[in-house]
Protein backbone atom coordinates (compact mmCIF):
# COMPACT_ATOMS: atom_id res chain seq x y z
CA UNK A 1 0.00 0.00 0.00
CA UNK A 2 1.61 3.18 -1.00
CA UNK A 3 0.72 6.78 -0.40
CA UNK A 4 -1.27 7.66 -3.20
CA UNK A 5 -3.53 4.51 -2.77
CA UNK A 6 -4.64 6.39 0.08
CA UNK A 7 -4.89 9.65 -1.51
CA UNK A 8 -6.68 8.42 -4.44
CA UNK A 9 -9.31 7.02 -1.94
CA UNK A 10 -9.82 10.48 -0.66
CA UNK A 11 -9.81 12.41 -3.90
CA UNK A 12 -12.41 9.90 -5.20
CA UNK A 13 -14.73 12.25 -2.39
CA UNK A 14 -12.27 15.27 -2.65
CA UNK A 15 -10.65 15.71 -5.98
CA UNK A 16 -8.20 17.96 -5.62
CA UNK A 17 -9.02 19.72 -8.88
CA UNK A 18 -12.34 20.63 -7.00
CA UNK A 19 -10.26 22.96 -4.52
CA UNK A 20 -10.02 26.82 -4.95
CA UNK A 21 -7.90 28.75 -6.57
CA UNK A 22 -5.90 30.37 -3.51
CA UNK A 23 -5.67 26.95 -2.31
CA UNK A 24 -2.73 24.94 -2.01
CA UNK A 25 -3.81 20.88 -1.43
CA UNK A 26 -1.97 17.43 -2.32
CA UNK A 27 0.49 15.81 -1.06
CA UNK A 28 2.86 18.72 0.75
CA UNK A 29 6.07 16.62 1.67
CA UNK A 30 6.96 13.58 0.67
CA UNK A 31 6.49 11.02 -2.20
CA UNK A 32 3.73 8.87 -3.95
CA UNK A 33 5.02 5.83 -3.95
CA UNK A 34 6.20 5.62 -0.75
CA UNK A 35 5.05 2.97 1.29
CA UNK A 36 2.59 3.28 4.00
CA UNK A 37 3.09 2.34 7.46
CA UNK A 38 -0.01 3.95 9.20
CA UNK A 39 -1.87 6.95 8.64
CA UNK A 40 -2.54 9.94 10.77
CA UNK A 41 -5.55 11.82 10.38
CA UNK A 42 -5.95 15.79 12.36
CA UNK A 43 -7.79 18.72 11.50
CA UNK A 44 -4.02 20.78 11.41
CA UNK A 45 -0.55 19.61 11.25
CA UNK A 46 1.71 21.45 13.94
CA UNK A 47 5.20 20.08 15.40
CA UNK A 48 3.23 18.02 18.38
CA UNK A 49 1.02 16.87 15.65
CA UNK A 50 4.35 15.10 14.02
CA UNK A 51 5.43 14.44 16.64
CA UNK A 52 2.40 11.83 17.27
CA UNK A 53 2.37 10.44 14.41
CA UNK A 54 6.32 9.48 14.49
CA UNK A 55 5.42 8.08 18.00
CA UNK A 56 2.42 6.44 16.46
CA UNK A 57 4.56 4.82 13.77
CA UNK A 58 2.50 6.79 10.87
CA UNK A 59 4.33 8.00 7.73
CA UNK A 60 1.46 9.96 6.05
CA UNK A 61 -0.48 12.78 8.05
CA UNK A 62 -3.68 13.50 6.25
CA UNK A 63 -4.57 17.12 7.12
CA UNK A 64 -8.13 19.08 6.20
CA UNK A 65 -5.92 22.33 6.62
CA UNK A 66 -2.20 22.74 4.34
CA UNK A 67 0.42 23.53 6.79
CA UNK A 68 2.04 25.40 3.48
CA UNK A 69 -0.68 27.67 2.62
CA UNK A 70 1.32 30.39 1.07
CA UNK A 71 4.75 30.45 -0.57
CA UNK A 72 7.78 29.41 1.34
CA UNK A 73 11.31 31.35 0.68
CA UNK A 74 13.31 29.99 3.62
CA UNK A 75 12.80 27.06 5.76
CA UNK A 76 15.58 27.33 8.86
CA UNK A 77 12.77 27.03 11.69
CA UNK A 78 12.04 30.32 12.63
CA UNK A 79 8.23 29.86 12.09
CA UNK A 80 5.76 27.04 13.02
CA UNK A 81 5.46 26.30 9.52
CA UNK A 82 9.23 25.86 8.74
CA UNK A 83 9.80 23.63 11.99
CA UNK A 84 7.13 21.27 11.06
CA UNK A 85 8.12 21.55 7.69
CA UNK A 86 11.67 20.03 8.60
CA UNK A 87 10.78 18.09 11.26
CA UNK A 88 8.49 15.63 8.70
CA UNK A 89 11.10 15.94 6.17
CA UNK A 90 14.05 14.52 8.80
CA UNK A 91 11.54 11.53 10.01
CA UNK A 92 9.90 11.17 6.30
CA UNK A 93 6.77 11.66 6.80
CA UNK A 94 4.47 12.75 4.01
CA UNK A 95 1.58 15.32 4.71
CA UNK A 96 -1.36 15.52 2.70
CA UNK A 97 -3.95 17.65 2.62
CA UNK A 98 -7.20 18.66 1.03
CA UNK A 99 -8.69 21.80 2.58
CA UNK A 100 -11.15 23.38 0.11
CA UNK A 101 -11.77 20.51 -1.84
CA UNK A 102 -13.23 18.54 0.95
CA UNK A 103 -15.50 21.82 1.56
CA UNK A 104 -16.59 21.53 -2.04
CA UNK A 105 -17.70 17.92 -1.40
CA UNK A 106 -21.12 16.53 -1.22
CA UNK A 107 -19.52 14.63 1.15
CA UNK A 108 -17.53 16.95 3.23
CA UNK A 109 -17.07 19.71 5.76
CA UNK A 110 -20.30 21.09 5.55
CA UNK A 111 -22.62 17.75 5.15
CA UNK A 112 -20.92 16.47 8.05
CA UNK A 113 -21.87 19.64 10.30
CA UNK A 114 -25.59 18.83 9.10
CA UNK A 115 -25.52 15.13 9.90
CA UNK A 116 -24.25 16.28 13.60
CA UNK A 117 -27.32 18.49 13.56
CA UNK A 118 -29.67 15.93 12.06
CA UNK A 119 -30.69 18.34 8.91
CA UNK A 120 -32.72 16.77 6.05
CA UNK A 121 -33.48 17.15 2.00
CA UNK A 122 -29.79 18.40 1.87
CA UNK A 123 -28.39 20.89 -0.83
CA UNK A 124 -24.83 22.82 -1.99
CA UNK A 125 -25.55 26.22 -1.04
CA UNK A 126 -23.41 27.57 -3.58
CA UNK A 127 -22.87 24.85 -6.45
CA UNK A 128 -19.72 25.59 -8.12
CA UNK A 129 -19.46 26.30 -12.03
CA UNK A 130 -17.12 25.74 -14.62
CA UNK A 131 -16.25 21.56 -13.22
CA UNK A 132 -18.42 20.07 -15.91
CA UNK A 133 -17.59 19.11 -19.52
CA UNK A 134 -19.36 17.48 -22.06
CA UNK A 135 -17.99 15.15 -24.37
CA UNK A 136 -19.51 14.17 -28.12
CA UNK A 137 -18.10 11.29 -30.76
CA UNK A 138 -18.83 9.40 -33.02
CA UNK A 139 -19.30 5.94 -33.38
CA UNK A 140 -20.70 2.87 -35.66
CA UNK A 141 -23.82 1.71 -35.26
CA UNK A 142 -23.07 -1.75 -33.47
CA UNK A 143 -19.88 0.20 -30.93
CA UNK A 144 -22.32 2.24 -29.70
CA UNK A 145 -23.97 0.21 -26.83
CA UNK A 146 -20.41 -1.06 -25.68
CA UNK A 147 -18.77 2.30 -25.69
CA UNK A 148 -20.92 3.73 -24.05
CA UNK A 149 -20.81 1.17 -21.24
CA UNK A 150 -17.36 2.06 -20.98
CA UNK A 151 -17.36 5.20 -20.65
CA UNK A 152 -20.35 4.98 -18.12
CA UNK A 153 -17.68 2.64 -15.97
CA UNK A 154 -15.39 5.58 -16.61
CA UNK A 155 -17.59 8.38 -14.19
CA UNK A 156 -19.45 9.87 -17.71
CA UNK A 157 -23.10 10.12 -17.40
CA UNK A 158 -23.81 11.22 -14.21
CA UNK A 159 -26.05 13.92 -13.24
CA UNK A 160 -27.04 14.54 -9.20
CA UNK A 161 -29.19 11.36 -8.57
CA UNK A 162 -29.03 9.84 -11.76
CA UNK A 163 -26.29 7.98 -13.66
CA UNK A 164 -26.05 6.75 -17.32
CA UNK A 165 -26.89 9.60 -18.41
CA UNK A 166 -26.33 10.34 -22.40
CA UNK A 167 -27.58 11.61 -25.34
CA UNK A 168 -27.88 9.52 -28.32
CA UNK A 169 -28.86 10.51 -32.52
CA UNK A 170 -28.46 8.32 -35.87
CA UNK A 171 -26.53 9.66 -38.59
CA UNK A 172 -23.99 8.97 -41.19
CA UNK A 173 -20.27 9.70 -41.19
CA UNK A 174 -17.91 9.98 -43.99
CA UNK A 175 -13.99 9.84 -44.38
CA UNK A 176 -11.47 8.81 -46.50
CA UNK A 177 -7.87 7.35 -45.19
CA UNK A 178 -4.65 8.14 -46.90
CA UNK A 179 -1.87 5.85 -48.00
CA UNK A 180 -0.69 5.72 -44.29
CA UNK A 181 -4.07 4.95 -42.75
CA UNK A 182 -5.23 1.37 -41.61
CA UNK A 183 -9.17 1.77 -41.43
CA UNK A 184 -10.93 -0.55 -39.37
CA UNK A 185 -14.10 -0.12 -41.72
CA UNK A 186 -13.30 0.68 -45.46
CA UNK A 187 -10.55 0.49 -47.65
CA UNK A 188 -7.51 3.68 -47.82
CA UNK A 189 -7.85 5.96 -50.49
CA UNK A 190 -11.66 5.34 -50.88
CA UNK A 191 -14.67 7.58 -49.74
CA UNK A 192 -16.35 5.29 -47.09
CA UNK A 193 -19.91 6.17 -45.52
CA UNK A 194 -20.80 4.46 -42.55
CA UNK A 195 -24.01 4.48 -40.49
CA UNK A 196 -22.92 5.69 -37.18
CA UNK A 197 -24.24 7.21 -33.76
CA UNK A 198 -23.64 10.53 -32.04
CA UNK A 199 -22.89 9.90 -28.14
CA UNK A 200 -22.85 12.99 -25.62
CA UNK A 201 -21.97 13.26 -22.20
CA UNK A 202 -21.04 15.48 -19.16
CA UNK A 203 -18.24 14.21 -16.50
CA UNK A 204 -16.44 16.08 -14.02
CA UNK A 205 -13.72 17.95 -14.99
CA UNK A 206 -11.34 15.75 -13.23
CA UNK A 207 -11.99 12.69 -14.97
CA UNK A 208 -10.98 13.86 -18.20
CA UNK A 209 -7.82 11.73 -18.39
CA UNK A 210 -10.01 8.86 -17.85
CA UNK A 211 -12.55 9.19 -19.93
CA UNK A 212 -10.41 10.27 -23.22
CA UNK A 213 -8.24 6.81 -22.37
CA UNK A 214 -11.57 4.97 -22.03
CA UNK A 215 -12.68 6.22 -25.15
CA UNK A 216 -9.45 5.68 -27.22
CA UNK A 217 -9.55 2.42 -26.07
CA UNK A 218 -13.09 0.90 -26.74
CA UNK A 219 -13.50 2.83 -29.57
CA UNK A 220 -12.86 1.32 -32.92
CA UNK A 221 -11.64 3.56 -35.26
CA UNK A 222 -7.78 4.10 -36.18
CA UNK A 223 -8.33 7.68 -35.70
CA UNK A 224 -11.28 8.74 -32.76
CA UNK A 225 -13.31 11.76 -33.92
CA UNK A 226 -14.29 13.43 -30.64
CA UNK A 227 -15.37 17.18 -29.37
CA UNK A 228 -15.12 18.09 -25.57
CA UNK A 229 -16.54 21.23 -24.18
CA UNK A 230 -16.20 22.97 -20.95
CA UNK A 231 -19.99 24.03 -19.57
CA UNK A 232 -21.27 26.77 -17.48
CA UNK A 233 -23.58 24.47 -15.88
CA UNK A 234 -23.38 25.13 -11.98
CA UNK A 235 -22.87 21.54 -10.32
CA UNK A 236 -25.61 20.84 -7.84
CA UNK A 237 -23.53 18.40 -5.96
CA UNK A 238 -20.90 20.05 -5.57
CA UNK A 239 -20.10 23.61 -3.64
CA UNK A 240 -19.50 25.38 -0.61
CA UNK A 241 -21.75 25.25 2.11
CA UNK A 242 -25.04 23.12 2.37
CA UNK A 243 -29.12 23.83 3.75
CA UNK A 244 -31.35 21.58 5.12
CA UNK A 245 -34.28 21.21 7.29
CA UNK A 246 -34.42 20.31 10.97
CA UNK A 247 -37.05 17.54 11.57
CA UNK A 248 -39.04 19.78 14.18
CA UNK A 249 -39.62 23.39 14.21
CA UNK A 250 -37.44 24.75 16.64
CA UNK A 251 -37.22 28.04 18.94
CA UNK A 252 -33.90 29.78 18.38
CA UNK A 253 -32.73 29.59 22.13
CA UNK A 254 -33.52 26.02 22.28
CA UNK A 255 -31.86 24.99 18.84
CA UNK A 256 -28.55 26.83 20.59
CA UNK A 257 -28.77 24.82 23.35
CA UNK A 258 -28.72 21.55 21.05
CA UNK A 259 -26.22 23.46 19.11
CA UNK A 260 -23.30 24.25 22.12
CA UNK A 261 -23.89 20.19 23.29
CA UNK A 262 -24.02 18.67 20.07
CA UNK A 263 -20.37 20.79 18.99
CA UNK A 264 -19.28 21.51 22.24
CA UNK A 265 -19.38 25.01 22.36
CA UNK A 266 -18.09 27.45 25.09
CA UNK A 267 -20.09 30.37 23.12
CA UNK A 268 -22.19 31.24 20.27
CA UNK A 269 -21.74 34.48 18.20
CA UNK A 270 -25.07 35.39 16.98
CA UNK A 271 -27.45 38.06 15.17
CA UNK A 272 -30.62 39.52 16.40
CA UNK A 273 -33.20 36.57 16.76
CA UNK A 274 -36.76 39.11 16.73
CA UNK A 275 -38.83 35.95 17.49
CA UNK A 276 -37.87 34.04 14.78
CA UNK A 277 -38.35 30.23 14.40
CA UNK A 278 -35.93 27.81 13.05
CA UNK A 279 -36.98 25.20 10.31
CA UNK A 280 -34.58 25.81 7.31
CA UNK A 281 -30.75 25.74 8.09
CA UNK A 282 -27.42 26.87 6.29
CA UNK A 283 -24.18 25.38 7.08
CA UNK A 284 -20.32 26.22 6.38
CA UNK A 285 -17.55 25.20 7.55
CA UNK A 286 -14.85 27.51 8.80
CA UNK A 287 -14.99 30.98 7.26
CA UNK A 288 -18.06 31.80 5.50
CA UNK A 289 -19.13 35.86 5.73
CA UNK A 290 -18.59 35.37 2.23
CA UNK A 291 -22.01 32.90 1.56
CA UNK A 292 -23.81 35.56 3.94
CA UNK A 293 -25.94 36.61 0.72
CA UNK A 294 -26.59 33.08 -0.60
CA UNK A 295 -28.07 31.71 2.92
CA UNK A 296 -30.61 34.56 2.56
CA UNK A 297 -31.16 33.89 -0.99
CA UNK A 298 -31.53 30.38 0.46
CA UNK A 299 -34.82 31.46 2.81
CA UNK A 300 -32.30 30.13 5.10
CA UNK A 301 -33.81 30.83 9.32
CA UNK A 302 -30.39 30.08 10.53
CA UNK A 303 -26.26 30.20 8.90
CA UNK A 304 -23.85 28.68 11.15
CA UNK A 305 -20.15 29.53 10.46
CA UNK A 306 -17.26 30.75 11.70
CA UNK A 307 -15.06 34.34 11.63
CA UNK A 308 -17.44 36.67 11.06
CA UNK A 309 -16.53 40.02 11.57
CA UNK A 310 -18.31 42.92 14.12
CA UNK A 311 -19.97 44.65 10.55
CA UNK A 312 -20.73 40.95 9.02
CA UNK A 313 -23.39 40.56 11.52
CA UNK A 314 -25.47 43.69 10.53
CA UNK A 315 -25.84 41.57 7.20
CA UNK A 316 -28.55 39.52 8.50
CA UNK A 317 -30.76 42.66 7.63
CA UNK A 318 -33.57 40.47 10.57
CA UNK A 319 -33.67 38.33 7.48
CA UNK A 320 -32.13 35.35 8.98
CA UNK A 321 -30.09 34.43 12.22
CA UNK A 322 -26.08 34.34 12.04
CA UNK A 323 -24.66 32.31 14.23
CA UNK A 324 -20.97 31.87 14.84
CA UNK A 325 -19.67 28.88 16.68
CA UNK A 326 -15.80 29.19 15.86
CA UNK A 327 -13.66 28.15 13.34
CA UNK A 328 -12.27 24.94 14.75
CA UNK A 329 -15.18 23.99 16.66
CA UNK A 330 -17.35 24.08 13.00
CA UNK A 331 -14.60 21.62 11.44
CA UNK A 332 -13.54 19.89 14.30
CA UNK A 333 -15.27 16.52 12.97
CA UNK A 334 -13.60 16.68 10.05
CA UNK A 335 -10.99 14.41 10.70
CA UNK A 336 -13.62 11.96 12.18
CA UNK A 337 -15.25 12.25 8.67
CA UNK A 338 -11.77 10.98 7.19
CA UNK A 339 -10.86 8.55 9.78
CA UNK A 340 -14.79 6.91 9.08
CA UNK A 341 -14.46 6.98 5.48
CA UNK A 342 -10.81 5.61 4.95
CA UNK A 343 -11.59 2.81 7.48
CA UNK A 344 -14.56 1.58 5.67
CA UNK A 345 -12.85 1.56 2.23
CA UNK A 346 -9.87 -0.75 3.55
CA UNK A 347 -12.16 -3.16 5.87
CA UNK A 348 -14.44 -3.44 2.42
CA UNK A 349 -11.79 -3.83 0.41
CA UNK A 350 -9.97 -5.97 2.05
CA UNK A 351 -6.65 -3.52 1.70
CA UNK A 352 -3.10 -4.28 2.39
CA UNK A 353 -3.10 -1.32 5.15
CA UNK A 354 -5.11 -2.37 8.06
CA UNK A 355 -7.93 -0.18 9.22
CA UNK A 356 -6.57 -0.45 12.44
CA UNK A 357 -3.46 1.68 10.75
CA UNK A 358 -5.71 5.11 9.95
CA UNK A 359 -5.54 7.00 13.68
CA UNK A 360 -7.55 9.67 14.40
CA UNK A 361 -5.03 12.17 16.16
CA UNK A 362 -5.49 13.00 19.93
CA UNK A 363 -3.80 15.92 19.53
CA UNK A 364 -6.91 19.06 19.75
CA UNK A 365 -5.16 22.02 17.28
CA UNK A 366 -7.52 24.69 18.24
CA UNK A 367 -5.40 27.91 18.70
CA UNK A 368 -8.02 29.73 20.71
CA UNK A 369 -8.89 29.52 24.28
CA UNK A 370 -12.05 30.96 25.79
CA UNK A 371 -12.12 32.75 29.37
Amino acid sequence: MIIKDITNLIEDIAPLSNAEGFDNVGLLTGNYQTEVTGVLVTLDTLEATVNEAIEKKCNLIVSFHPIIFSGLKKINGNTYVERVIIKAIKNDIAIYAMHTALDNSFLGVSAKMAEILGLEDLQVLIPKKGIIKKLTTYVPHKDAENLRKELFKAGAGNIGNYDHCSFNLKGEGTYRGNEQSNPVIGKKGKDHQEPETLISVIFENYLEGRILKTLNKYHPYEEVAYEIVSLDNAHQQVGMGMTGFLPVEAEPLDFFNQLKEKFNLKCIRYSEIKGKKIKKVAVLGGSGSFAISNAISANADLYITADLKYHDFFKAENKIILADIGHYESEQFTKNLLVDYLTKKFTNFAAALPAGRIILSNYNTNPINYY
